[in-house]
């Protein structure tokens, strides 16, 4: 991977360039390598055990073999499709060797699901056969519980289909050695149990098991992409300059760090942004990883911007060359090719870890992320024990139900004071919806509206997948964030078994999924974040044309948007 500076806004040229002396004289990436806690923090809790990510170059060429082994062994039985069950970090290294690599000709059509949404759960159910299917539970700790509930609900679905005997081959469990998925693998007998180095952190995992284990069974060349990160490893110059160019950015309040890619390329931006987020969003401080907003004029965007520019295979890009030449910082990022995802990975770790350096703050641990976790589960126990989930009374009804700080009689004089809080510094779109492309494509001309009103950097996430990703951001930034959570009403509902191999359920993904919205928006009101949640209703597509209306009556101060 190789590094260019496309544009330097003065100063923050110079302040790069001491960003990068201090580097060297602190010695910090040989420190990192020698696994000094005291780059970040005297205390070596959750460092000293979480930095099994710097031999992944090395030591998993020996994990090749066996994953080779196993890949083989389930084309040779006739299966054509993978299904990855996991959350975060086990899920979105995945996402970007399939959209990167594609499938090889004779191996599997990896598919990854990370959603609770019941809608999600069923379109899955209904279209892959489970026959021909390699079912790849994922969880480092082994209790997460959208993995586990999709587990137990997908191996029900092989065994109607093949009868409990055969099910269990048709699963191979990607954890740690000794966590509960390990033993209910062996309880259920799955074809195989790849067990990772503990000392690896989810987010950290993209050259681990977590990561190759997916790109194996699409056919990617698992030999190169390890040399590949194995040179960056040797030669680490991309990854120091990055992290210098980010550490400068957030001490200059230049936080937004807004990814731009070429198409080929875009994919990685959403592993991009869970890595950055867990990593920095913490201890009152963060980068804010802004990943596929829609594209505004060059001079529109505010001084709090900070841009990195990823290409691959594909021609320089004239919208990063303005933005450059509008005077924002832009660095330029080169991927020779797709196994230049091997260098890419590990050099963005390192960047971040020296992020971590910079800000002050420890970049292994994700101490808010229980928050969300905690209430929901409540909210779960509070629906077991009594049938039925908190529904606190909207605050405003106007075609579409409100709940949060509202002020008006109607949407729009609701929406317009929601979007005017001074001092405000980002919103965050928290879609608790099915991800479909339909649905993704409304909520970008959404985000677009919203910059165009505002002026101000926006993000779009999935729950409960944003949970495991910026959720930690949006809880121990600064808070200046303006959370709009976008909830509706469910088509069907799928039952989760209580246990896999049983018919019985005590709750459905419907309801999980209700009670981990209410649980982040909690969890938000908790820490002083300016939340309002919007209820689509029974049609989502109505519900988000109802409120792209509303917004459009707003006047618009900029009209910068393109």
């Amino acid at each position: 991977m190789q590094v260019s500076a496309l544009g330097a806004a003065a100063p923050f040229g110079p302040q790069v360039q001491q960003a990068a002396e201090h580097l060297c004289a602190e010695r910090v990436y040989e420190r990192i390598l020698a696994r000094d806690h005291t780059v970040w923090r005297p205390d070596p809790t959750e460092i000293a055990n979480r930095l099994g990510w710097l031999d992944s170059p090395r030591v998993m060429r020996d994990a090749i073999g066996p994953i080779r082994q196993c890949i083989d062994a389930v084309r040779a039985d006739g299966y054509t499709h993978a299904l990855l069950l996991g959350m975060g970090g086990s899920s979105l290294a995945p996402e970007v060797f399939r959209a990167i690599f594609g499938v090889a000709d004779g191996f599997l059509d990896l598919s990854v699901l990370d959603s609770t949404q019941p809608d999600a759960v069923l379109a899955k159910a209904r279209t892959l056969d489970p026959t021909r299917t390699l079912f790849l539970p994922a969880t480092k700790s082994g209790g997460t519980v959208e993995t586990l509930s999709l587990l137990k609900y997908f191996y029900n679905h092989a065994a109607d289909a093949l009868g409990p005997a055969e099910a269990g081959r048709h699963f191979a469990a990607i954890t740690d050695p000794g966590s509960g998925l390990e033993a209910l693998a062996q309880r259920l007998g799955f074809r195989h149990i790849f067990r990772n180095d503990p000392n690896i952190g989810g987010r950290y995992s993209a050259l681990s098991h977590y990561g190759l284990v997916a790109a194996g069974a699409i056919g990617a060349d698992l030999g190169r992409l390890l040399e590949r990160a194995e040179q960056a490893l040797a030669d680490p110059q991309p990854g120091i300059q990055l992290g210098a160019f980010l550490g400068a950015g957030a001490l200059a309040g230049r936080d937004k760090l807004t990814l731009i890619a070429s198409p080929a390329a875009s994919a990685v931006g959403a592993w991009v942004e869970q890595l950055i987020a867990e990593s920095t969003g913490k201890d009152g401080k963060g980068l804010l990883p802004v990943d596929l907003e829609p594209a505004c004029a060059a001079h529109a965007y505010g001084p709090d911007r900070l841009f990195v520019y990823m290409r691959l295979d594909d021609p320089a890009d004239a919208r990063a060359q303005a933005i450059a030449a509008a005077g924002h910082p832009v660095l330029g990022l080169q991927l020779a090719d797709a196994n230049d995802l091997g260098a890419a990975f590990f050099h963005w770790e390192i960047a971040a870890a020296i992020a971590g350096f910079f800000l002050g703050i420890h970049p292994f641990d994700q101490p808010d992320v229980e928050a969300a976790k905690d209430l929901a589960r409540q909210m779960v126990a509070a629906y077991q024990q009594r049938g039925a989930l908190p529904a606190p009374a909207p605050d405003l009804v106007d075609g579409l139900a409100l709940y949060g700080p509202v002020q008006g009689t109607a949407l729009p004089q609701a929406l317009a004071h929601f979007l005017g809080e001074q001092g405000r510094a980002y919103i965050a779109l928290q879609a608790h919806l099915p991800p479909t492309p339909e649905t993704t494509a409304a909520l970008q001309g959404l985000r677009q509206q919203l910059l165009a009103h505002t002026g101000l950097a926006t993000t779009l996430g999935f729950g409960p997948r944003f949970l495991h990703s910026t959720g930690q951001l949006h809880k121990g930034d600064a808070g200046r964030g303006l959370f709009i959570q976008l909830t509706a009403d469910s088509a069907e509902d799928a039952p989760i078994p209580n246990q896999a191999g049983a018919s019985d359920s005590n709750i459905t993904f419907g309801v999980l999924a209700q009670a981990q919205a209410l649980g982040d928006r909690q969890a938000l009101v908790n820490r002083g974040r300016a939340v309002l949640r919007i209820h689509l209703g029974a049609d989502i597509d109505v519900g988000i044309a109802q409120l792209r209306r509303a917004l459009e009556s707003i006047s618009y101060p900029t009209g910068e948007v393109q």
